[in-house]
């Protein structure tokens, strides 16, 4: 039994090779994605390890520094004397960097990335930790000089001599290069300048005794948990103190998110490739299995028992497991070099010698590739297994014809019903977890039923569908629509994979075509400014560019917004962290917000507060309710609550509950932040296009800030909408593969399983173009099955994702019909070119030699 398995296998390696193919793409995304991110972690481990200070002193801050302020906690300089007169600190050094800044050249072109990773600015001091070493000039000594790193002054053709504007919160100032640095370790993709410590100091940071953190050398034998204990001993609890290796941590939990978003990408296009590799799996051995009866018919005949068929199939299906397991670990170990090679493009400059492939990578890859093909082959391992000894005496396969579909409707039935109970609770329910937990069980399940009961739906649907070919075609096009519909557990596996990658971009094209209306209609329903002042990435700006705004000619009122982090302590007893915002006033000039109790004068009076009505219902909260709140910097205040809104838009990541207060009283709690948006109306008389051309003028400076009106921010948003799109288009065109080498796998080894039928037809007169076409229109006619299948079922998954994001206030609807049609006539041609390999075979066939094939 053994030989004749590896016989079969090898006798049948051309007809497994797609079906390997799919192994192989779902293997390498599992591979590729856990070498990469273990590559950058262990890269960064590295730098992280090296370039951490033994202890590092910085302010004490809870609240989340992630929300956009401008604001720089500091801790005092002179702390640095007093830390370094405590037994066993070898040397203290004082740190002033920040990331809020632009840097810009003579053009004012920025200098620094634009991919998202930060432009960091510091002081210079020797250190044997520092990442980066003088390779070229001098260090800067001085007000006015700074170095720039050797990345950076590659690519924006930065030279030593050269002038540049740093444009940080303080206020702007130029600098002369007098030296280039060059990293020792890996370049994460920042840009770095360096200046002396007293300019580092006053133009960063705004204070000559001010920080932003003071790293501290242990002296030889004292340890890093021994030093923080001593230090903190003599300074108490005012500061947050971490050794290196909990600066690492919490570096590499910072870079934690960055990655799991590259891992969680990648591992979603796995999964698509695993489930559609899935029915592309259990097609091909049902069908191999189908033409091998009296093969397996002749075997029980001379003794082997159903297990042993059993396992003889289910051995090929290992085999293939662990030829496109091995295959695919080598093409995930590809995939990863090639993402290394694209962070480069960005300026994170790994190296593909230092490729990290752990123990766990091709484990995983072994056990997703054998476990899918085993998984898949199981099924029809069990069919094979009753074959009768008989089967060898007779022309019979067991390939389901006419097989009833009596429990696959019973089945399918009762995990539909499941699924469309989740999907209406998911409608009803007013929680947003809740909904989106429903939702997620609502699909999956769903799906399930749709692939179950698919084969029910074939003769219906493809009765509809080709319908009118025996019109069109004649007898070639009737012969095509019988064969779609001569075996329905075929035609409904061979469309389910097609239906995967369609329901997926059914259902988030709606998601996302909701989205981009429901932020049209708000922006039209609030946004009462001509202009809006803003950073690219809605990072706050310099006051300068506030006050350029203000001294430009034809410029009306306008109003400033800030955002601060804050802690609430309230009436139910719950503490939350969320973020608010401040206004200057006449808010109502500019944004127009609805009440339900209370005004924007109310709001924006002295230590008042406004919230969302719904926000302050759940947490008992009344017009009237003094909360005790705690600002950035640990100042604990007590605020009252003068207003209730009752807006219906989206909330920002982190913006719950719609807080909001007068601009004097965040910048009495939170005086260093900066400006994140600035509202511009037209002044009277003057034309509206006029002003914008003169405010680009004057903020030409500064060219990290844009001038924006109602169609800029429509605009925005639908790009930052389309970036999901691009990732959803992306999973579309793998299924979509995956699909065709379905569709080409069943056709292909449909026409062997029907080689004698088709040179009867050639006998009888059938042309090479009609038997081409016949197989075309079939496969045509079962690519757009799986496509309507695939659209209905992702139009009941955006209605009801649609659901979800109207408790997050995205109550819009909109379908994107142009997509959906593009997506059927798509479907059209992807059954065209799965045909052509099928089709050109059959054509070429011997007629002779077909009619005499067994």
């Amino acid at each position: 039994m053994l030989k004749a398995t590896l016989r079969s296998f090898l006798a049948h390696k051309g007809r497994l090779a797609l079906s390997a193919l799919a192994v192989i793409l779902s293997v390498a995304f599992v591979a590729g994605s856990l070498i990469f991110s273990d590559t950058v972690a262990r890269t960064f481990d590295r730098l992280f390890a090296s370039t951490a200070a033994d202890l590092s002193i910085g302010p004490k801050d809870d609240l989340d520094e992630s929300v956009p302020t401008g604001r720089t906690p500091t801790v005092p300089a002179d702390l640095a004397e007093r830390v370094a007169k405590v037994d066993g600190v070898a040397a203290t050094h004082v740190d002033a960097t920040v990331e809020n800044i632009t840097v810009v050249d003579r053009d004012n072109d920025p200098v620094g990335p634009t991919t998202g990773a930060p432009t960091i600015a510091g002081n210079w001091y020797e250190t044997e930790r520092s990442p980066v070493d003088i390779t070229s000039g001098r260090a800067p000594r001085a007000a006015g000089e700074a170095m720039i790193d050797a990345d950076t002054a590659d690519k924006k053709d930065v030279e030593i001599g050269d002038t540049l504007k740093i444009l940080a919160a303080p206020g702007s100032f130029e600098t002369r290069v007098v030296g280039i640095v060059t990293f020792t370790t890996t370049n994460p993709g920042a840009a770095l300048v360096f200046l002396d410590t007293p300019t580092a100091q006053a133009k960063l940071l705004g204070g000559e005794n001010r920080a932003t953190s003071i790293s501290v050398d242990a002296a030889t034998g004292v340890s890093d948990t021994e030093l923080k204990r001593r230090v903190a001993a003599d300074l108490g609890s005012r500061y947050d103190l971490e050794t290196a290796d909990e600066q690492a941590e919490s570096a590499a939990s910072e870079l934690g998110g960055f990655l799991d978003v590259i891992k969680y990408v990648m591992l979603g296009f796995a999964g698509v490739a695993v489930l559609v590799g899935i029915f592309l799996i259990v097609n091909t051995f049902s069908m191999l299995i189908a033409q091998r009866t009296r093969e397996l018919g002749l075997l029980r005949a001379l003794g082997a028992d159903r297990r042993q068929v059993r396992r003889s199939v289910l051995i090929e299906a290992v085999l293939l497991g662990v030829v496109g397991s091995t295959l695919g670990l080598a093409a995930g170990i590809g995939l990863a070099a090639g993402l290394i090679e694209l962070m480069g493009l960005f300026g994170m400059n790994l190296k593909s010698t230092d490729m990290v492939i752990a123990w766990p990578t091709p484990v995983a890859s072994y056990i997703v590739g054998v476990g899918v093909t085993f998984l898949a082959a199981y099924l029809p391992a069990r069919r094979a297994a009753q074959v009768s000894p008989m089967a060898a005496l007779a022309d019979a396969e067991i390939a389901g014809v006419g097989r009833p579909l009596r429990v696959r409707a019973i089945v399918g039935s009762v995990v539909a019903a499941g699924g469309a109970a989740a999907l209406v609770g998911c409608a009803t329910s007013s929680d947003t977890s809740t909904s989106a937990s429903l939702l997620g069980l609502g699909v999956v399940l769903s799906l399930l039923a749709t692939v179950v009961a698919g084969p029910l739906l074939v003769r219906p649907v493809i009765r509809v569908l080709g319908g009118a070919f025996p019109a069109v075609y004649g007898s070639v096009g009737r012969m095509s629509q019988r064969n779609a519909l001569r075996n329905p557990r075929r035609t409904g596996a061979t469309a389910a994979a097609l239906m995967v990658g369609l329901a997926l971009v059914g259902g988030l094209s709606v998601a996302s075509a909701s989205m981009t209306k429901s932020f049209d209609d708000q922006i039209d329903k609030t946004l009462g400014a001509d202009f809006v002042v803003q950073n690219s990435s809605f990072m706050p700006f310099p006051t300068e560019v506030t006050e350029k705004v203000e001294a430009t000619d034809g410029t009306g009122l306008v109003v400033r917004s800030r955002f601060t982090p804050l802690k609430l302590r309230m009436p139910d007893g719950k503490t939350v962290e969320t973020t608010a915002a401040g206004f200057g006033d006449q808010l109502d000039e500019v944004v127009k917000t609805t009440y339900a109790q209370g005004s924007s004068a109310r709001a924006l009076a002295p230590d008042r507060l406004a919230m969302d009505r719904g926000y302050a219902k759940d947490h008992d909260v009344r017009v009237g309710s003094v909360l005790p709140v705690e600002f950035p910097g640990e100042r604990k205040v007590e605020l009252t609550v003068a207003a209730l809104t009752d807006n219906e838009g989206p909330e920002g990541p982190g913006m719950q509950g719609g807080l909001f207060m007068g601009l004097g009283t965040l910048e009495k709690y939170v005086p260093d932040g900066q400006d994140s948006a600035v509202y511009v109306n037209t002044a009277p008389g003057t034309d509206s296009e006029a002003l914008r051309d003169r405010l680009d003028t004057a903020l030409d400076p500064y060219p990290q800030v844009q001038v924006r009106d109602q169609a800029d921010y429509k605009k925005l948003i639908r790009e930052q909408i389309a970036v999901m799109l691009y990732l959803v288009y992306a999973l579309l065109g793998l299924a979509i593969v995956i699909a065709v080498l379905g569709v080409v796998n069943t056709l292909a080894l449909s026409v062997v399983e029907r080689t004698r039928e088709i040179g009867l037809l050639r006998a009888i007169g059938l042309a090479r173009r009609q038997l081409r076409r016949m197989i075309r229109l079939e496969s045509v006619v079962i690519a757009v099955f799986g496509a309507v299948l695939g659209l209905a079922l992702g139009l009941v998954w955006g209605v009801s994702m649609h659901q979800v994001l109207e408790l997050q206030g995205l109550k819009a609807f909109a379908v994107p019909w142009s997509t959906l049609v593009a997506v059927v006539i798509g479907s059209v041609v992807v059954g065209i070119v799965a045909a052509l390999l099928p089709a050109l075979r059959a054509s070429r066939m011997n007629v002779l030699e077909a009619i005499a094939h067994e």
